[in-house]
C-alpha cells in the first residue's frame, strides 16, 4: 500500500466516530438517568405535575450538562413496583424517584414524618422545611439511607369517599379508609374507622370493589387516578388542611457521588428550581379537583380551622405521641418541626364548609 494510500485510509477511520455519533463528545457517551414514579404519565407541558416535573428536570439537566445527562422518565410504576423504588434509590439499582417519603417508613421509621397528620398545615410551611433545621436532619437521615433530596415537594390532600362525606372525625366511624401513612391509619382507627394500606396506584380498584369506603390521598392523585368517576362526596385541602404528604425527587447517593462535580451543581439547582413549579402547580390542584368532582356529580365539602383542630388534637395523642417515642432523631425531628413558623398569609374572606348534602 502506497504512503498516500496509507494515509487516506487512516485519515477515513480516524474520522469514522465523529460521523456516527457526531462531533459533541459528550452527546457520544450520555449518561442515563432512569426516573421513576407511580404516577400517570403524560407530557411535558400536560397531565400530572409530578410527571411533568420529571420531565421538565431531565430535559434541562440534559440543556444545561451538554447532552452528557439524559433522564428518561417511567411512570406508572412500569420501571418497578413503587414501594420497591425506595429501596432500589438507596441501594443504587435505580437512578431517580419521585417518591412519597413515608411508603418507606416501615424500613426507616423517621420518614413517616413526611404524612404526620397536623405537623404541616400549609405549602408555606412545608417549603420552610428545606432550610430548617428539621429539613437539615431529615436531610441527614436520607443521606445516610443513601438518598439525596434533589427537590422538596409537598402536597396537601382531601378524602374520596364513595358512601358519605368525611369531614369531621367522627363522619369516620366505621367506614374502610386508606389513610395513606401510618400515623394518618392511627388516627382514622382513633376515629372508629377501619383503615387499608396500599399505594395511591392501587385506590381505584380497591374502591370500584367495595374493599375501600374512602382515601384519603393528594389533590392532584385525586384527580389523576380519576377517582371521581367512583365518588359521590369529596372533601378538599383548598382551603385549610391537617393532611400533608412530602414527595420528594430523589437520587441515589451512590449515583449521584459518582458524577462530576459541575454535574453534581447542575442537578440540584435544576432541582431547586423545579420546586416553584411543584409549589404553584400542587395549590393549583387544590382549586381544581373540587370542580372536577363537582362536574362528576360529587358533592364538595372544605375544612373549618375548627375541623382541622379536631384532626390535630387527635393526631397529637395518637401518632405524634407513637413516632417521637420511635427513636432519638424521631423525637428530634418531631420537636424540631414544631419550631418551624412561617408568617400568616393576608387574610381572605374564610370559606365556609358545604353543609353535608349541599352542593358546593
Amino acid at each position: 500500500m502506497s504512503h498516500v494510500l496509507r494515509s487516506l485510509v487512516i485519515g477515513v477511520l480516524a474520522a469514522l466516530p465523529l460521523a456516527i455519533f457526531g462531533g459533541n463528545h459528550q452527546t457520544a457517551f450520555a449518561q442515563e438517568l432512569k426516573i421513576s414514579h407511580q404516577f400517570p404519565g403524560g407530557t411535558i407541558n400536560e397531565g400530572d405535575f409530578r410527571d411533568r416535573l420529571c420531565r421538565k428536570f431531565a430535559a434541562e439537566v440534559e440543556k444545561r450538562t451538554k447532552g452528557a445527562l439524559k433522564g428518561t422518565v417511567y411512570p406508572g410504576s412500569s420501571l418497578m413496583k413503587t414501594n420497591a423504588q425506595f429501596r432500589a434509590v438507596s441501594m443504587g439499582a435505580l437512578d431517580m424517584s419521585l417518591f412519597p417519603v413515608s411508603y418507606a417508613g416501615g424500613e426507616v421509621p423517621e420518614l413517616n414524618i413526611g404524612l404526620m397528620p397536623g405537623v404541616v398545615t400549609s405549602y408555606e410551611q412545608g417549603a420552610a422545611w428545606k432550610n430548617a433545621e428539621v429539613g437539615k436532619l431529615f436531610s441527614e437521615v436520607l443521606k445516610e439511607k443513601g438518598v439525596i433530596i434533589v427537590s422538596w415537594v409537598w402536597q396537601a390532600g382531601g378524602v374520596a369517599s364513595r358512601t358519605k362525606p368525611i369531614v369531621e372525625p367522627e363522619d369516620a366511624k366505621g367506614l374502610k379508609i386508606r389513610g395513606g401513612s401510618r400515623e394518618m391509619d392511627m388516627v382514622l382507627k382513633a376515629a372508629g374507622a377501619s383503615v387499608l394500606s396500599l399505594p395511591s396506584s392501587e385506590i381505584y380498584q380497591s374502591m370500584q370493589t367495595g374493599a375501600l369506603d374512602a382515601a384519603m390521598t393528594s389533590s392532584t392523585s385525586l384527580i389523576s387516578f380519576r377517582l371521581e368517576e367512583i365518588s359521590k362526596h369529596l372533601t378538599t385541602g383548598r382551603d385549610k388542611a391537617y393532611w400533608f404528604m412530602f414527595e420528594p425527587l430523589i437520587m441515589s447517593r451512590a449515583v449521584f457521588e459518582k458524577l462530576p462535580k459541575d454535574q453534581q451543581a447542575i442537578i440540584m439547582a435544576v432541582g431547586a428550581d423545579m420546586e416553584k413549579f411543584a409549589f404553584e402547580a400542587a395549590k393549583a390542584d387544590d382549586q381544581a379537583v373540587a370542580a372536577v368532582y363537582q362536574k362528576a356529580g360529587a358533592k364538595v365539602y372544605n375544612l373549618s380551622a375548627a375541623t382541622v383542630k379536631k384532626w390535630q388534637d387527635i393526631a397529637k395523642q395518637t401518632a405524634w405521641e407513637d413516632y417521637t417515642k420511635k427513636n432519638a432523631r424521631c423525637a428530634k425531628l418531631m420537636e424540631l418541626s414544631q419550631q418551624v413558623v412561617v408568617a400568616a398569609e393576608p387574610k381572605k374572606a374564610d370559606v365556609k364548609p358545604a353543609a353535608k348534602g349541599k352542593k358546593k
